[in-house]
């Protein structure tokens, strides 16, 4: 099979952004409209739907272990890495959405790890986690401890000043009808996914152990070889987690208020 055509920076971030529901209308009516006239971009918006359709269809019968999700993530951070030195930041679509005619078995089981079964959990959140950013965070400019990135105005915070963690990119996800967002932050070649669900809270998952940081009520569990915590902030739940990460510092980053700047 001939290779496709390599588009542009620009116009992957639009089309991981289209798969996620997150592209502007007026900018995905222009992708669409360019697209009748660029048989290149025509094309891998096909592949794109092709390869979605697919993976929605097979998730809709089908669920993953979490230890299954750990051994995908071992897998992306490895093929990611070589990557991210070339391009920060900005995932190649041509990762996630296979050509169509070419969604093999086990091209889908990476993918069905993404869409779980069940109504969700603050440990099936984590599904979320292994996912990789496809959008650049933003600091808000009138408070230096919170990005812009939020959810139902539950704000992100900016870990860089005081931990050390800089926000590396975000996402967007919607796990069984429930749209959650995830920033993602590194330190000296670790990483975070800091993953804030829309709606009520959603229960703490069997064995989690209780902790209390400054007054915030904490749960901290492992799943799958992730080291994760959950709270909730203004009724959200939060879900913090990583691998390798001491529990010890999720916990002081969960609780984290920045003097107040980080509601709780």
């Amino acid at each position: 099979m001939s290779e496709h055509p390599p588009l542009s920076h620009s116009d992957e971030a639009d089309l991981a952004a289209l798969a996620d529901g997150r592209l502007d209308p007026a900018r995905r009516a222009g992708l669409e409209q360019r697209a009748e006239e660029d048989p290149a971009l025509a094309g891998a918006i096909a592949r794109q739907r092709a390869g979605l359709s697919a993976i929605t269809a097979a998730a809709d019968s089908t669920s993953a272990p979490m230890a299954l999700r750990a051994r995908v993530e071992a897998m992306q951070r490895e093929a990611a890495a070589p990557r991210r030195s070339r391009t920060p930041r900005l995932p190649s679509l041509r990762r996630w959405w296979p050509a169509a005619g070419l969604v093999t078995a086990a091209a889908l089981g990476l993918v069905f790890v993404l869409f779980l079964g069940g109504g969700p959990t603050a440990d099936t959140v984590l599904a979320a986690a292994v996912r990789p950013p496809v959008a650049a965070v933003s600091l808000d400019p009138n408070q230096p401890a919170l990005l812009q990135e939020e959810v139902e105005g539950v704000a992100f915070p900016n870990y860089a000043a005081k931990f050390g963690w800089q926000a590396d990119g975000t996402r967007t996800d919607t796990l069984q009808e429930r749209e959650t967002r995830t920033v993602f932050y590194r330190l000296s070649g670790q990483d975070l996914a800091y993953t804030i669900v829309a709606g009520d809270a959603l229960g703490v998952p069997d064995g989690a152990k209780r902790s209390v940081r400054d007054g915030v009520v904490l749960h901290s569990f492992n799943d799958g070889g992730r080291t994760a915590v959950t709270w909730t902030r203004d009724g959200r739940t939060c879900v913090l987690s990583g691998t390798d990460v001491p529990v010890a510092t999720l916990l002081e980053l969960a609780a984290w208020k920045a003097k107040g700047a980080v509601e709780f």
